[in-house]
């Protein structure tokens, strides 16, 4: 019986392996695989946002005092969990492995990376969802490879096809997900993945489509941002002297990472110390400014309806700067490109605030772009993910603001393995 049912598998898989006949569109096989990785990312991705929704339902009711021990508690388990069942790592390692392990995530950390990012991102950490979901439905793709019995590029694409369609089900934007799935491996031969970018797409917007059955609604669209209307060619230079500002505090927020990452490096402690500790620190600055609280998803909103005064936003940015390094340096899971548009809008909103004359939306959104682009290096995913989030129909001065980030970024890039040396070792 196992040989005959080995059989039928080895001859299902060689039918797999033929071209479709009597096909006369451009669609082959490929296509439903990369389909099938879209469809299983966005279950995935569905299916762990449910669950956080219901964690942090659960944990928000512990405010004032109570967030200290709740979110020191929560960084003890998250930083558990990393210690007894494995490090999932972080972005850097994804980079890595599509660059110099022929494109293999390896799943096995799968469920640290989702226990771990779920304590931290429901408690209340400046880290958000993405770079979890990323990490699982990447590797999801390079699971899915192998039972397809792919090599070499093919599995590469795949496996990019799978960090889109985590990243595109959060975003709600297939294109800005595909192109951020590339974008992030960064260095100068960097082209040689856009022949990944039609698994992306083929597999964001299943991906999105899934997601959006799932919790019956896209995320996509939900900053409540004024209508901007252009007001003429001035527009491009506002949008780059806000882009000069925000790539200024891009800087900042890399030397405060850097700060921090020494101090919890200084002794050799136990990750559970670590993300103990992180927590702590965190539950002190949520207890004083309980808007720097979680990823800034919701907060967001929260500052642009709100009528902030001009010293509470100058110390709301500091704060919620120093809370996201110790977030990312002390151990804590997530991703950071939610809350450095949190940063970005409160230095848009700053500079309203100096300035009042200038269009609030169009300094917000610049801010945001900039800032991002500074630290991941992703320009034109930026440009794309934050039209969609945000509704500023205006590509060009969000773009320009964009390149001023990515251009005024520092040489040695935030994430280490974006480094062109290391493409040259």
């Amino acid at each position: 019986m196992k040989i005959n049912r080995r059989r039928r598998l080895i001859k299902t898989f060689n039918l797999l392996d033929q071209p479709i006949k009597f096909n006369p569109f451009v669609f082959s096989r490929t296509f439903f695989m990369w389909a099938l990785n879209g469809l299983v990312g966005g279950a995935i991705a569905g299916g762990y946002w449910i669950v956080l929704e219901h964690f942090t339902e659960f944990l928000v009711q512990f405010q004032g005092w109570m967030v200290i021990p709740t979110m020191a508690i929560c960084g003890l388990l998250a930083g558990l969990v990393i210690h007894f069942i494995g490090d999932p790592g972080e972005i850097h390692l994804i980079v890595n492995n599509i660059r110099f392990n022929k494109g293999k995530l390896d799943p096995k950390n799968n469920p640290s990376m989702i226990l771990s990012s779920l304590f931290c991102v429901a408690s209340g950490g400046s880290l958000g969802p993405e770079a979890p979901l990323v990490q699982v439905t990447g590797s999801t793709g390079t699971w899915l490879g192998k039972i397809f019995r792919l090599k070499g590029e093919e599995l590469r694409s795949l496996s990019i096809a799978g960090m889109a369609s985590g990243f595109t089900a959060l975003f709600g934007a297939p294109l800005g997900g595909s192109l951020f799935s590339l974008e992030i491996l960064h260095h100068k031969h960097a082209v040689e993945y856009y022949r990944a970018i039609i698994p992306a797409l083929v597999a964001s917007c299943f991906s999105y489509v899934m997601f959006a059955l799932i919790i019956h609604l896209g995320i996509g669209a939900t900053w409540d941002l004024k209508a901007y209307h252009y007001s003429g060619v001035y527009d491009f230079i506002y949008a780059f002297l806000f882009g000069v500002v925000a790539t200024i505090f891009g800087w900042i927020f890399i030397f405060v990472v850097k700060f921090f990452k020494k101090i919890f490096e200084y002794r050799q402690f136990p990750i559970y110390i670590k993300t103990l500790t992180g927590g702590i620190i965190l539950g002190v600055i949520a207890y004083n400014f309980p808007i720097t609280r979680y990823f800034g998803h919701h907060e967001i909103n929260e500052l642009i309806n709100g009528n902030f005064a001009l010293n509470f936003l100058i110390v709301v940015l500091i704060f919620k700067i120093i809370a996201i390094a110790v977030t990312v340096t002390s151990g804590w899971r997530g991703g950071f490109i939610i809350p450095l548009f949190f940063v970005g809008t409160t230095l848009g909103l700053i500079i309203h605030q100096l300035f009042p004359t200038v269009d609030t939306t169009l300094a917000i959104v610049s801010c945001m772009a900039a800032i991002n682009a500074c630290v991941t290096r992703t320009p034109m995913s930026t440009t794309i993910i934050l039209g969609t989030l945000t509704g500023f129909t205006y590509f060009v001065p969000i773009l320009f603001a964009s390149l001023t980030g990515y251009f005024l970024a520092p040489k040695i890039p935030f994430i280490g393995s974006q480094s062109e040396k290391l493409s040259e070792e």
